[in-house]
């Protein structure tokens, strides 16, 4: 759909758009769609779209001008002129709107009747101007009925889309976000309000939740665990990596600590509290409690299918612990690694225990920072074993847990931070 005052094909519904590849005029593409800014008017009139919010890599959001956009179409949207790459921040009397309309409950003017937002579209102007002059909008089902019927209606036939809700539905905007990366939801809800990322917290699983815990900086998962339920708050820790657990409730106090881990169960728990007693920036107190840990009698088939596990991280599936029974950290005494590309080389029946690799040294729990950096460094490894005095395997620490801490704390997003006066 062409953009031009010409066109005939001048209405945009937002929802329908979110995701969609924004190209330069070479055809080079420069991110998705992730949601569109609009600022509200008085005496109800439509509000005017402003421009998009548009995602690019790495994980950033950026605005774009709605003047930028020279067509919009099936699959792709193209834009002209330089980019301004700063952070998307929202100014003062601007909405975005997918985050903040979608799913909103609004009034029917002639009726009253009270129905829900399921989508917004944008109209061009004769101006040349885009304004909000329909929504999509679904009524209450009545007896049985789950959804009652839908229909677009003009933005003057609804009221109280700008009345915050206490409880607003999310059932439209996640539909929007439904196959990102959990790194990038975690990006998107930090741009969110507290109140909105509550709302999106609460609607999402407790795996999903957990993976975009881990992807968020201290003060954001501080803040929306908090806005969990006690329950809730332990069955996500729960499914959360041990080592990103305990960094987090390092971070909540201790009395709130103690009372979500008296609420989880006591195995994971226990895993936790394990970590909690090591320095943050020390190697126990970065790895994880749940590395491939298999005995000298196991094949190279077993391994490898122990590998292929989906929720098996790429750096903790980079090599195998071979340790004397149990196998449950902490361990019997390690006795070496096998690397995934050995694995590979070798035939599926041959036993691990005569391809260890026995050579390099594990590292102590208490192994700094920089020491645990050097040492993946200087043996080119992504994970690394750490043992206590009788040699026994109490975890590994992963490349990107290192990175994590060597990092600035809010390397996230570090660049979210405007410059004063600056404009768009």
């Amino acid at each position: 759909m062409n953009t031009s005052k010409g066109s005939n094909l001048n209405r945009v519904f937002l929802a329908r758009l979110a995701g969609t590849s924004v190209f330069d005029p070479n055809g080079d593409q420069l991110g998705k769609v992730r949601d569109a800014v609009a600022t509200l008017r008085t005496n109800n009139q439509p509000p005017r779209i402003l421009g998009f919010i548009v995602e690019v890599p790495p994980r950033k959001r950026i605005f774009v001008p709605i003047t930028r956009v020279t067509s919009i179409d099936n699959g792709h949207v193209i834009i002209t002129g330089l980019l301004n790459m700063r952070r998307f921040e929202p100014r003062i009397n601007e909405i975005s709107v997918l985050s903040e309309m979608l799913d909103r409950s609004v009034t029917m003017v002639d009726s009253n009747e009270k129905v829900t937002v399921e989508d917004i579209a944008m109209e061009l102007s004769k101006t040349g101007d885009w304004f909000i002059e329909r929504v999509h909008v679904m009524r209450r089902g009545a007896g049985f009925r789950r959804r009652g019927a839908s229909s677009t209606v003009t933005w003057a036939e609804i009221s109280g889309i700008a009345i915050n809700e206490t409880n607003q539905g999310v059932s439209h905007l996640l539909s929007t976000l439904a196959n990102l990366r959990a790194a990038d939801l975690a990006s998107v809800l930090h741009d969110l309000t507290l109140k909105r990322r509550a709302e999106v917290a609460r609607a999402l699983d407790d795996e999903r939740l957990a993976d975009v815990l881990e992807e968020m900086d201290e003060s954001s998962r501080v803040e929306l665990l908090a806005e969990l339920e006690g329950e809730r708050a332990a069955d996500v820790l729960e499914e959360m990596d041990p080592d990103d657990a305990a960094d987090l409730l390092r971070e909540v106090g201790q009395e709130r600590a103690q009372a979500l881990l008296a609420l989880m169960e006591p195995e994971d728990a226990e895993d936790v509290q394990r970590l909690m007693h090591y320095e943050d920036y020390s190697a126990g107190g970065m790895m994880t409690t749940e590395p491939i840990v298999l005995t000298a009698d196991s094949t190279v088939a077993e391994a490898l299918s122990r590998v292929r596990l989906s929720e098996v991280a790429p750096g903790l599936a980079s090599q195998v612990f071979v340790c004397r029974q149990p196998i449950e950290t902490p361990t019997g005494r390690l006795m070496g690694i096998v690397h995934i590309q050995r694995l590979l080389r070798e035939p599926p029946a041959t036993l691990l225990g005569g391809i260890l690799d026995s050579d390099i040294a594990p590292l102590s729990a208490e192994a700094t920072l920089n020491e645990v950096a050097s040492y993946l460094a200087s043996y080119n490894l992504l994970a690394v074993s750490v043992v206590d005095a009788n040699e026994r395997l109490l975890g590994a620490v992963t490349i990107d847990d290192v990175l994590d801490h060597l990092l600035p704390e809010n390397w996230r997003h570090e660049e979210s931070v405007r410059r004063e006066g600056e404009d768009r």
